[in-house]
């Protein structure tokens, strides 16, 4: 029985609730069922954004259990650390490098927690890590790093290209179609085995 359990983290006006609603569209379009569950916080001040997506044959609860996170999809290099409940043996984590200092320590950039997200890269399966925004600034559109990081996690999920192409077509805004494509893309050819 197919089922992934998906965990988007980042802070406000990075996209990660675009990029919950894409990876929902591409599930329906693939025929699977699908809930998502969102915790907004301070996002409109940059305060962390996360999302639960569950996807399968039959879903009822749109919440993932603690130790049952499937992939954590963190759209800045440290957020992923608040979810670390969700993680456990079988997680995979695709993080993305770029680092948003919060307003708290921006005067003490030194105080962001380098050394204690390396040691937490332990907790999972697996981690991946590669920078998005500089992908996405390549792509011509560096608002793109979620589009990026969904090309990424695209990898992981056995959903068509097509359908992942016409689920970013149907909800990013018209005119931003062609570099949110080549970003996802570009996001997706970036994984390397």
């Amino acid at each position: 029985m197919m089922k992934f359990d998906i965990l988007v983290i980042g802070v406000g006006g990075q996209g990660s609730v675009l990029a919950s609603d894409i990876i929902c569209q591409v599930a329906l379009l693939e025929n699977l069922d699908v809930k998502k569950s969102e915790i907004h916080g301070m996002a409109q001040r940059g305060g962390s954004v996360v999302s639960h997506v569950r996807i399968g044959e039959k879903v009822y609860s749109p919440t993932i259990s603690e130790g049952n996170a499937d992939i954590v999809l963190s759209l800045e290099r440290m957020e992923f650390l608040r979810y670390m409940e969700y993680v456990s043996k079988k997680t995979i984590l695709i993080n993305n490098k770029q680092k948003i200092i919060p307003a708290s320590i921006i005067n003490d950039a030194e105080l962001y927690p380098d050394n204690l997200i390396d040691s937490h890269y332990t907790y999972f399966k697996k981690v991946y890590e590669f920078d998005a925004f500089q992908i996405a600034k390549e792509s011509g559109n560096p608002k793109g790093v979620s589009v990026v990081c969904l090309g990424f996690l695209s990898n992981f999920l056995p959903f068509s290209v097509e359908n992942w192409q016409k689920a970013v077509m149907e909800k990013v805004p018209p005119k931003t179609v062609d570099t949110n494509i080549k970003a996802f893309l570009n996001g997706r050819s970036a994984f390397k085995k």
